[in-house]
C-alpha cells in the first residue's frame, strides 16, 4: 500500500478534492480537517458494525473498505468497493439511525472521520455547500438505482463487463490492465452473483478472446470490443 500524504496538509488535499468540499474556502476547510480525525484500519479491521450509530462520515486516504451486510445464509452482500479519494456515510450522520452495513477494510487503509458538527455549521452558513452536499446525495441515490436495474435486468456477463468497463473509465480503446480492487469472492458479491457464476463468465469472457485472467489482473486486448460485446 502506498503511503497516504500525511499530515493536516496532505488531507486537506483529499477532503478539497471531494466534489462535496470543492466550493470551500482555505478558513472553511481547514476547520473541517481540525475537526477530524485520521483512523488506521489493517486488513479485515472492521471500521463500524451494523447497528452502530453514525456520528459523522468517512474519507478514505489510502488502502480500500468494502460495504457490506450479513445475508441470512450466513454470507454477506457487498454493496460497495470504496478507494483513495471517496466519501460514504454522508446522508446517515444526519437521520439519527444506526448504519445499515458494516464497513470493513479490504487491505490497509487510511481514513478521515469527519464529525457531524462542522458539516452541520457549514450547512446553515453556505447555501452553495448545501447545494453540493444534496447533488452529492442525489448522485449517490441515483448509483444506487442503477444498481439494482442492473441486478434485476442484465445478464451476468453484462453486470461483469459493466463493472470492469467502470474500472478502466478512463480508457478509450486499445488494451488495457484492469487490478480487481478485492478478491474474486468479494467482487461476486458486489455484482449480485455467486463465485461460481462469476468464474464462469470469465470462463466464457475468456473464450470469446475479451479477456485474460491472472489471478486478481484482468488483462483486455481490446477495450473498445468488450463494450460491444453483447452476452
Amino acid at each position: 500500500m502506498s503511503a497516504p500524504p500525511s499530515g493536516p496538509s496532505g488531507a486537506a488535499r483529499i477532503v478539497a478534492r471531494l466534489p462535496l468540499f470543492q466550493e470551500l474556502n482555505d478558513d472553511q476547510l481547514s476547520g473541517v480537517v481540525a475537526a477530524s480525525r485520521e483512523i488506521r484500519l489493517a486488513k479485515g479491521a472492521m471500521l463500524f458494525q451494523k447497528g452502530d450509530r453514525a456520528r459523522g462520515f468517512f474519507v478514505i486516504m489510502s488502502g480500500q473498505v468494502k460495504l457490506a451486510f450479513p445475508s441470512l445464509q450466513g454470507s454477506e452482500k457487498v454493496v460497495e468497493i470504496l478507494g483513495p479519494g471517496q466519501s460514504f456515510g454522508e446522508a446517515l450522520m444526519f437521520m439519527d439511525r444506526p448504519y445499515p452495513v458494516f464497513a470493513e477494510a479490504v487491505v490497509d487503509a487510511v481514513l478521515l472521520e469527519i464529525p457531524q458538527r462542522p458539516v452541520v455549521e457549514l450547512l446553515d452558513s453556505d447555501p452553495a455547500f448545501a447545494r453540493a452536499m444534496l447533488a452529492g446525495l442525489a448522485k449517490r441515490l441515483h448509483g444506487l438505482v442503477q444498481d439494482v436495474e442492473s441486478y434485476t435486468t442484465r445478464s451476468s456477463a453484462q453486470r461483469l463487463i459493466g463493472y470492469l468497463l467502470q474500472q478502466a473509465a478512463d480508457v478509450a480503446d486499445g488494451a488495457v490492465t484492469i487490478t480487481l480492487p478485492a478478491s474474486k469472492a468479494v467482487v461476486a458479491s458486489r455484482l449480485n452473483l455467486t463465485p461460481e457464476t462469476l468464474s464462469r463468465v470469465f470462463h466464457e469472457l475468456t473464450e470469446h478472446g475479451l479477456l485474460e485472467v491472472r489471478g486478481r489482473e484482468i488483462v483486455v486486448p481490446d477495450i473498445a470490443a468488450l463494450r460491444t460485446f453483447e452476452g
